[in-house]
């Protein structure tokens, strides 16, 4: 009986410390204290005001929420900056009648990631996705929303992942 007791205490240490690298959201060990998100500027053609600071917050937050890092205005150990680059709206079907039967609003975000203590992690790339909507529909008010909200938690969590994650 204590053979067994001491053979699972022993199981139970090496399954932990094989996980001390890596926390639940999939980051290894961030060499970072701190990190800051400049403003997105809004450059795409389409301009849809707005959504510049719709974006930079969620960024914001999908980093504090994942990440113990601390928000700063200047200086972050980890920096997050680019600009809102395309932001279209695209018939994808059409009826009998040539209308557009389903829409879809595509955004692409370019960004610059500097790791201040790891240069080797830098890079500016852009990050798109898309939302298909039923080509009869408006974009405005609360389905624009639900749009952007679909979009946006795609583009940031592939950023985070790019930056972070390694994945």
């Amino acid at each position: 009986m204590k053979k067994n007791a001491i053979l699972l205490l022993f199981l139970v240490a090496i399954t932990l410390s094989g996980c001390g690298a890596y926390n639940f959201t999939g980051t290894g060990k961030i060499d970072a204290k701190t990190f800051q998100v400049n403003y997105f500027q809004n450059n795409a053609p389409l301009i849809e005001p707005g959504i510049e600071r719709t974006f930079t917050l969620r960024l914001q937050e999908i980093i504090q929420n994942q990440t113990n890092l601390n928000l700063i205005n200047n200086s972050g150990d980890l920096l997050y900056e680019g600009e809102i680059t395309q932001y279209n709206i695209t018939p994808m079907t059409a009826t009998a009648d040539q209308k557009a039967a389903q829409s879809r609003l595509s955004i692409t975000i370019n960004v610059r990631f500097v790791n201040k203590n790891k240069e080797e992690d830098n890079f500016e790339k852009p990050f798109t996705f898309f939302y298909d909507y039923p080509g009869t529909d408006q974009l405005v008010g609360s389905k624009l929303s639900a749009a952007l909200d679909v979009i946006f938690e795609r583009i940031t969590q592939d950023i985070f992942n790019e930056s972070l994650a390694k994945w």
